[in-house]
Formats: structure tokens, sequence, C-alpha cells
């Protein structure tokens, strides 16, 4: 998160409005540049980093979000959210004077880490807005290939009612991408099923690359 004066600016990897492929229902995504995890395996290592990225006040990255009509939530992931919550929960807070909207939010922190020390200000903020909160690091050698977390060890926490029971799941359900061209960038967007990303790094040139976001070229995304 950067301060801009007395008001946090979200620091962004990527988003991507109007995805189904993110949890139930049409979505908005938006994913944080920087984590203090290095887990085997990341989908996308590039946003580990934590180095000045895309800087959007919450009122512009809501904005931004709620360009789609038909959008009915938000996921945050990254990179890690928790490190930027005060802003993202200042973000969820306008976005939702404007629409009814629901909210699943990745972490690598644990629940439990999460309420009894907090990794920055905006923590419990941001917990009360979440209506899905999938955490847990990811373990490669954990990962069976279905559902939203990447995971098994990773647990899907309800902490409201809204997403219990609108018959989408969570741990079991498959997996799907949406391949986004823009320039000479290829994104990818949501849960990659198995070979996706090494047969994406074949058609780019670049064999092997197990990441998110492929550019032509080998700078910052």
């Amino acid at each position: 998160m950067i301060d801009a004066g007395s008001r946090p600016l979200v620091n962004l990897a990527a988003t991507a409005v109007g995805t189904t492929r993110l949890g139930p229902g049409r979505r908005s995504a938006a994913w944080v540049q920087g984590c203090p995890f290095r887990c085997r395996g990341c989908v996308a290592p590039e946003w580990i980093p934590r180095r000045p990225a895309r800087h959007l006040s919450p009122e512009a990255l809501a904005g931004e979000l709620l360009a789609d009509p038909d959008v009915m939530g938000f996921t945050f992931s990254g990179g890690e959210p928790m490190i930027q919550a005060a802003a993202l929960a200042e973000t969820m807070t306008i976005a939702r004077r404007t629409r009814d909207l629901s909210l699943i939010c990745f972490t690598g922190y644990t629940l439990e880490r999460l309420r009894s020390r907090p990794p920055s200000p905006g923590v419990g903020a941001l917990l009360a807005q979440v209506d899905v909160l999938i955490d847990g690091r990811y373990v490669d050698s954990r990962d069976r290939g279905v559902g939203l977390r990447g995971s098994d060890n990773q647990r899907v926490h309800h902490l409201t009612g809204r997403l219990e029971h609108v018959g989408y799941d969570f741990e079991h359900g498959p997996r799907g991408a949406d391949v986004l061209l823009s320039g000479t960038t290829v994104q990818v967007v949501g849960i990659p099923p198995a070979g996706l990303l090494p047969a994406l790094g074949l058609l780019t040139g670049r064999p092997g690359r197990h990441v998110s976001t492929i550019s032509s070229d080998e700078g910052p995304q």
C-alpha cells in the first residue's frame, strides 16, 4: 500500500473486469503487487516483489472494477491482499455504495493469524467486507487440479452467508481460465488447468515460465 498524504493507494499488479472464472457470477478482479511469501510453483512470481507498480486510489479502483454493469462481485488476489488491506477495504466500501457486491479474497495468511497478528493496518476492516476468504499458502504438491483454491491445504471460509448457498463448489469444482490478448501481452484470468501455462510459454517462445501474465518482453507486467 502506498500512502498519498493521508489517503492510501492500491499498488496494483493487474485488474480484470467482467470474468466468470474467479468465483460465482460475473466478477471483477484486482491483483495487488507484493507478497511476503515465495511459494514454490507460484502462478505469478513477477507479482511477488514489493516494488512500485500501478498506483490507484480506492475511488479510481472501484470505478474501474465497476465499469461492467453486469459485475456483481469482486475477487482480490495477488500478490498478497492483506498487506494492502486498508486501501482494499476502502475500495470495497466505496464500490458497495453503488452496487450490492460479494467479495472473495485470497490470502497466504491463515484466518487465525490475520485475527491475532494482522500484518498491516486495515486487516480487520477488510475481513469485515469479505464474504469468502480462501486462506493458506500454496503448496504445489497438494494441487489437485480442481477448485478455486490452489492446493487442498487451503481453506474456504464463508465469513458471511452471501455465497454459501449459490451452488458454487469452491473446493472441487472444475477449473477454467480466460486467455486475454492485449498488444504484446497474454493474460490468463482464472485458475489455469494443468498444461495451459506451459503451452502458452511455448507459443510465446518462453517455455517453462509458469506465470499468469506472459509478455513478449522480459519487462515488468
